[in-house]
């Protein structure tokens, strides 16, 4: 990927003449089977471009209350459109279409109208779980039935491609607008591609600018996408796997472990987690902490002998 980065072929993006940046947003929109698509700098920005795209000010988004566009994204949905976020409580994240019925509006005198539903995928803290495409399409249905546009937040969707082995097309095919993050588990070091219609992407691009993102020589950073989508998409098996692995031994060790799906695991130890967390830390195995409980990511500079090395820290800790 250093080596792509380095050898990119650039020329003035906010032109629209850097070929590497051109030929990721090509290549993106021929994955996701849309239109056209936008390289944008990160996937806070994605989001914040799309809801900007999609609504106008004083307009309700719906979003599950434990949605990254929510909980860590600094309000810029707020901030950037004003926008007002009505939350939904989702089981793992996914809400059913009975309950975001109940919760879209056509707006009054004093509520809002509801213009747009943002869904994310996989979603982060609910432990990286995977929309069931039936349910997905539902919620998508009930949207559109209501007429508001479909948002996705696709920080993870690779994970969520190849976690669940429906394509990428079949996630992008009900919804509005969705994206692709290179630098989670595509292991980029900067850049998200955000996708749609044609004339949807046109307005992204102009939000674009309004939010300060417009380069120049892009294509050192669009190279870095390129290179993971050729070499680092099937690779996400082996990051699940390892948080299977993970999360079962954890379970051996006395924790308590939610269910994993793709290459999180959500869990809580048998002691003072911020404790654990610091004896972890100690060890050279980094773990974070979301509302109280251990959140562990596996990505692909953690291979099989890292998970057995964190497990048998963990061990000892907890001996400890």
């Amino acid at each position: 990927m250093r080596r792509a980065i380095a050898e990119a072929e650039v020329g003035d993006d906010q032109k629209g003449e850097d070929p590497t940046v051109n030929r990721l947003q090509d290549r993106v929109a021929e994955l996701l089977g849309t239109e056209a698509a936008l390289f944008l700098v990160s996937g806070t920005m994605c989001n914040n471009v799309a809801v900007a795209a999609l609504t106008g000010r004083g307009d309700a988004v719906v979003v599950d209350r434990r949605s990254h566009i929510l909980r860590s994204e600094a309000g810029g949905a707020v901030v950037g459109s004003g926008v007002v976020l009505d939350q939904i409580d989702g089981e793992r994240g996914h809400f059913t279409p009975e309950q975001l019925a109940a919760a879209m509006h056509p707006g009054s005198l004093h509520v809002p109208p509801t213009r747009l539903v943002s869904l994310e995928q996989t979603h982060n803290f609910a432990g990286g779980t995977v929309w069931p495409l039936e349910q997905y399409r539902a919620v998508c249905a009930v949207a559109r039935d209501h007429g508001a546009a479909v948002h996705v937040d696709g920080a993870r969707l690779p994970n969520a491609v190849v976690a669940s082995g429906v394509p990428f097309e079949a996630w992008a095919e009900p919804v509005d607008s969705i994206w692709i993050d290179f630098t989670k588990g595509l292991g980029a070091p900067i850049g998200a591609v955000l996708a749609g219609r044609a004339d949807f992407i046109a307005r992204a691009r102009r939000y674009k600018h309004v939010f300060g993102a417009a380069m120049r020589q892009a294509g050192i950073a669009a190279a870095g996408g390129l290179h993971a989508l050729d070499h680092h998409v099937e690779r996400l098996a082996d990051d699940h796997r390892r948080a299977a692995r993970l999360a079962e031994g954890l379970v051996e060790l006395g924790c308590r472990v939610d269910p994993v799906e793709t290459n999180m695991v959500f869990f809580d130890p048998p002691v003072d987690p911020a404790a654990f967390v610091a004896g972890l830390g100690a060890a050279g195995v980094r773990l974070g902490a979301v509302d109280g409980r251990i959140r562990a990511v596996t990505h692909l500079d953690v291979d099989d002998g890292g998970i057995e090395a964190a497990l048998e820290a963990a061990k000892e800790v907890l001996a400890g």
